[in-house]
């Protein structure tokens, strides 16, 4: 039964590698990135076996496909790696709270503002919550200028998803990750990929 689930997943991989690649010609690209021109299939798969390598169709629709030389078996593990972290922080995503009163400080509320912006630049949703109290009710309009100056000074980190709403003594509003933050976030996430890692990675942008 193993080898029967093992023959099918071997089965989904549609990537043509070493003796799979059909076309006569391809352009290859060295395990470092270099260039290495247009060459026939057989002379590439050489080179590729006098390094221990494999050779990868890797821009099949290319003319001529362009093929890597590279470690199969490690970029597939490293692509796998890759697809299970952007799955796992696609769990991970979480509303995250944050609370102020209508008569928070400045001091107070660029500390608030500061935890805003961080969520969002961890890709988390961040509800912004003021609590009235007493008398403070008859003064919503402060806790209303309160949330618009948080977006402002959000900026372009972020974007409203429910605008603000009164349950009785709460008022609050929902902010998004903008497509901005959720980039400069991705960009943190591959700082903290080992170089070995980007160097098998690039083989999927040639």
């Amino acid at each position: 039964m193993a080898t029967d689930k093992r023959f099918r997943r071997e089965q989904t991989d549609t990537t043509r590698v070493n003796k799979r690649i059909v076309a006569r010609e391809v352009r290859v690209i060295s395990p470092d990135g270099e260039q290495l021109g247009i060459m026939s299939t057989g002379e590439a798969l050489r080179i590729a076996e006098d390094q221990g390598l494999d050779l990868v169709e890797v821009a099949p629709d290319s003319r001529p496909p362009v093929c890597r030389i590279m470690d199969y078996g490690k970029y597939k593990y490293t692509l796998k790696k890759k697809q299970q972290s952007a799955k796992k922080r696609a769990v991970a995503q979480s509303l995250k709270e944050v609370k102020l009163r209508p008569k928070t400080e400045e001091h107070d509320y660029q500390v608030k503002l500061k935890h805003v912006t961080r969520f969002l630049l961890d890709g988390n949703k961040v509800k912004v919550t003021i609590r009235f109290r007493g008398r403070e009710m008859a003064h919503r309009d402060i806790g209303m200028e309160m949330l618009n100056r948080i977006v402002r000074d959000a900026g372009d980190l972020a974007v409203v998803a429910s605008t603000p709403l009164m349950e009785g003594r709460l008022l609050h509003m929902v902010l998004n990750p903008s497509p901005k933050a959720l980039v400069l976030k991705r960009a943190k996430d591959e700082k903290r990929l080992p170089a070995e890692e980007k160097n098998v990675q690039s083989g999927e942008e040639a």
